[in-house]
């Protein structure tokens, strides 16, 4: 018997089967079965050529498989489990999360399940995406309420993140059932008491500190703790006056008002369009926790605006720079990201987690770039990729700033982003300011190269170079040499990668995001000095009044007067 080295798909199967028996030192009682299932897929499709002597040869077959599992390691297939299912014990499984919370209200809640073995161990490699089955339901089956709950999540590591979105509040509570081959998991069914409250209902906890417990943000961000630095005090009064001097032609700029917990506003300049990213942040704050009477202006633009060191300004953007003064806020791709879970986004910080290509070992070894062309080192990328195609994949999908390269370059066609993930290392390039790909590129399991860049977003500070991903000099001089490094350490390379993604997981999950704006507002609120006011040319930002927002809030001590009938 001659046996070929091949990935065909045919042969995976058992050989997935096969290594994993070989691990823990037991076959199955029909292991002889299935390997010659296995021999008969493989002849068929002429990697194993007949030979006399079966019998004998099969025996010889199982004491090598016991003592040597290289060969089959090699032939993993990319979409197959590396765990088998049958080794799960439902009982001992785990799970947790603030979706089982009813007062930790978010546009999608979510809970993870931590597969365990039978010996008791975490799983740390995929049991199979079917291995687990949720249903939610509403404890009154009266109640008719729409619940979309999709599959679990496999994220690939013997985890699962489950979501699911309510598009109406249980008034008496939801019953959550979590299933391994119809046996209930860890302490399934769940009971999550009413009421469990949906995303658009104003019902805001009065008690911001009971609030924060039950989404357990951290302490203090040192984020917003540096970007405080420079505004010991905030003269509102001035501020009013000084603001619009200043930018009003810089951009977009929109001045807030948030008094006894509504939004008011008024934009400045022309390009103010991305209002409506800040609008429904804020709306959504103020529909779960009342926030303090507080008056900013938020920079709709890409730049960072205050330049200054002395007298500047407290303005709040989506990015913050070396180079400025601004108060980072969440980007607004990854607020609205966030707020659109399985609804009006496909790429979201929940979803990428379980679509993040095939095991490491199965990942193509090149570095990997697409996107457009807003910065000019993007173009020298595709010049490294054309000397180096062994080490770097890298094309440009969409001209706008040099479009008088484009011939020169050439155009790329698109790429699914979570096809990203089928290479091992991802280049992240900043665009106009910082690439906002980067926390998605974080939350996946391949290795981050990131140019060293002067902007930044919120969480960046967590990170470290070398420990959660590689840096890259600003000219990518050294990315070719990175690259082949990671290539020749990629045991190293691995861990790095899987450090990343776990810090990326703890810093952008949609709790720690509300946490986060809440906690910008308060900073605020503590420093200001005069009373925020609605301005004469301000509008209210109302809150969604359609059958969408219809809910009745029972919170003690809400002073919102929410009375809304659920429909």
């Amino acid at each position: 018997m001659t046996i070929y080295p091949t990935t065909l798909n045919a042969s995976r199967v058992m050989l997935v089967l096969l290594c994993e028996q070989c691990r823990r030192r037991t076959l199955y009682p029909n292991f002889s079965v299935y390997f010659a299932t296995f021999c008969m897929l493989a002849y068929g499709i002429g990697i194993i050529m007949p030979c006399k002597g079966s019998a004998d040869l099969l025996a010889a077959m199982q004491r090598i498989l016991i003592s040597n599992c290289v060969l089959l390691v090699v032939l993993f297939g990319p979409n197959l489990p590396v765990s088998e299912s049958e080794g799960i014990s439902p009982e001992r499984c785990i799970v947790w999360g603030p979706g089982l919370d009813p007062d930790a209200v978010l546009p999608v809640r979510y809970f993870f399940i931590q597969a365990v073995s039978s010996e008791g161990r975490n799983l740390t490699l995929s049991p199979g995406k079917g291995t687990f089955k949720v249903k939610i339901s509403p404890l009154n089956k009266e109640e008719y309420i729409r619940i979309h709950v999709p599959p679990p999540l496999d994220r690939g590591d013997g985890s699962f993140l489950m979501r699911y979105r309510l598009y109406g509040s249980a008034v008496e509570g939801l019953k959550v059932e979590i299933l391994h081959l119809d046996a209930a998991v860890a302490k399934s069914p769940y009971v999550i008491k009413g009421p469990v409250y949906h995303e658009y209902c104003d019902c805001p906890e009065s008690d911001a500190s009971v609030w924060q417990s039950v989404l357990q943000c951290p302490a203090n961000e040192p984020q917003i703790l540096a970007d405080f630095q420079s505004f010991p005090a905030i003269d509102l009064q001035h501020l009013r006056q000084e603001v619009p001097l200043r930018f009003s032609n810089r951009g977009g700029l929109v001045h807030y008002a948030i008094v006894d917990n509504k939004v008011y506003r008024r934009t400045l300049g022309k390009y103010t369009d991305f209002k409506m990213f800040s609008d429904e942040m804020l709306l959504s704050l103020t529909r779960k926790v009342r926030v303090p009477d507080v008056e900013f202006f938020i920079n709709v633009g890409d730049w960072p605006l205050e330049t200054r060191t002395e007298g500047a300004l407290p303005i709040l953007s989506w990015c913050g720079s070396t180079d400025t003064r601004d108060i980072v806020l969440p980007t607004y791709e990854v607020t609205h990201s966030t707020l659109e879970t399985m609804r009006g986004v496909t790429n979201d910080l929940l979803s990428v987690q379980g679509n993040t290509g095939p095991p490491w070992v199965n990942k193509t070894a090149q570095g990997f770039f697409r996107g457009r062309d807003s910065r000019e080192e993007r173009l020298h990328l595709v010049s490294l990729s054309k000397k180096s195609p062994e080490l770097l994949d890298a094309g440009i999908t969409g001209w706008f700033f040099f479009r008088d390269r484009e011939k020169q370059v050439g155009k790329a066609p698109l790429v699914g982003f979570f096809d990203f993930f089928k290479y091992k290392y991802q280049v992240n390039v900043d665009g106009t300011v910082a690439a906002y790909r980067f926390p998605y590129l974080m939350l996946g399991n391949s290795l981050v190269l990131k140019q060293d860049s002067q902007y930044y977003e919120h969480f960046y500070g967590h990170l470290k170079a070398g420990a959660h991903y590689l840096s890259v000099r600003r000219n990518l001089s050294d990315l070719l040499e990175k690259i082949q490094w990671a290539k020749e350490n990629d045991a190293e390379a691995a861990e790095i990668a899987r450090a990343g993604q776990a810090a990326a997981r703890d810093l952008l999950q949609p709790s720690r995001l509300y946490c986060y704006y809440h906690r910008v507002l308060l900073a605020y609120a503590e420093r200001q000095a005069g009373r925020p006011t609605q301005q004469a040319d301000m509008e209210l930002v109302p809150q969604p009044d359609d059958h969408t927002a219809a809910c009745t809030c029972r919170r003690e001590g809400n002073k919102t007067g929410s009375s809304k009938n659920e429909l």
